[in-house]
């Protein structure tokens, strides 16, 4: 099965990276966004099946993203990929409908695995 995934962060080089790696580690890039709004329109317009969003990004944040993503899409699974992770950011997450939180810290391989596992079952969504 290839899992198509929505990668969303306002920094290019770290956006591109996460592309690269996705893509040479087997998933397919549904696309791309450097802002929470070009995100929304993306997701909504490719619907992947998993989103990977920044938390900090200047014009909507991750969890604001995430939120306007699960409106129009009630089942999309979002990821949060960042390094600002603390217990107060996760209950905020998962009170927009984030699927998961991910530390930046925990690295690709941790991240790569929680796409996979997400993909496959859809009952971890939510």
């Amino acid at each position: 099965m290839t899992v198509r995934v929505f990668v969303v962060d306002d920094a290019d080089q770290v956006r591109d990276m996460l592309v690269q790696m996705l893509e040479l580690s087997g998933f397919e890039i549904a696309g791309s966004a450097a802002s929470g709004r070009d995100a929304v329109e993306g997701v909504v317009k490719t619907q992947p099946d998993v989103v990977v969003t920044d938390y900090k990004m200047p014009d909507m944040d991750g969890i604001a993203t995430a939120r306007a993503i699960r409106e129009q899409l009630p089942e999309q699974a979002i990821i949060l990929y960042t390094a600002y992770l603390d217990a107060a950011l996760e209950r905020d997450a998962k009170a927009a409908g984030v699927s998961l939180c991910v530390s930046k810290i925990e690295g690709l391989a941790t991240l790569e695995q929680d796409i996979r596992r997400l993909a496959e079952d859809p009952f971890s969504r939510t």
